[in-house]
């Protein structure tokens, strides 16, 4: 899009290096991050396991984020554009496509999860997980999960809220709320560590 003046309308970016850091980490931090993970470490042989899977990072995970780093600040262009202009007269294109109906795929399976987790919140504030049986706790995700009204509300509003955030833009939206949102993931995951280390049976077998 172009301004009255036939410039090139200027691109919104972010506003400092930590907006863009904990965006970054926004997007890479999931469940598989805090809940997968450390399942496959204790089932895979801990630290070995762990090994493993810094190598494979950097051998792929760390050569992809750095050529779509270059590949956007080079181009400033969005995802198709981006290898259109890069590349032209090319089918390259096609791999900004794939991109983003992967990140539509992803965030079809997200949006189900993050209304999960809005409903949570909500059963965590009103006390309901104030049990410790286990059944219970079982039984009432069973009948939460398999309703037909109560996901598709949370669903509606978390995609809701995603739609706003978005919306704002780049600074005032994602940066801005990530900001706020990574600190306090962080400060909940070291809340979580040292419960966990103070319940029954965490201790040091002998």
């Amino acid at each position: 899009m172009k301004n009255t003046n036939n410039q090139p309308a200027k691109r919104e970016s972010f506003g400092s290096s930590f907006g863009v850091l904990v965006a970054l980490a926004g997007s890479a931090v999931g469940l598989g991050n805090l809940w997968r993970f450390p399942y496959l470490v204790g089932q895979n042989g801990g630290a070995a396991f762990i090994l493993i899977y810094l190598g494979f990072v950097i051998l792929a995970g760390l050569p992809v984020m750095l050529s779509e780093f270059i590949i956007g600040r080079r181009s400033q262009a969005s995802a198709r554009a981006a290898f259109l202009k890069l590349a032209p007269g090319t089918h390259w294109g096609i791999v900004g496509v794939l991109g983003v109906i992967c990140c539509i795929l992803i965030l079809s399976f997200y949006s189900v999860v993050g209304g999960w987790g809005l409903e949570y919140l909500f059963k965590a504030v009103c006390f309901d997980f104030n049990t410790g049986d286990q059944a219970a706790l079982k039984t009432m995700f069973s009948n939460f999960s398999t309703s037909v009204g109560a996901p598709l509300i949370c669903h509606t509003i978390f995609l809701g809220l995603t739609a706003g955030i978005v919306s704002a833009g780049v600074q005032n939206g994602i940066e801005k709320f990530s900001k706020v949102m990574m600190p306090l993931l962080f400060l909940i995951v070291i809340g979580i560590a040292v419960r966990s280390m103070t319940l029954p049976g965490s201790g040091p077998r002998i």
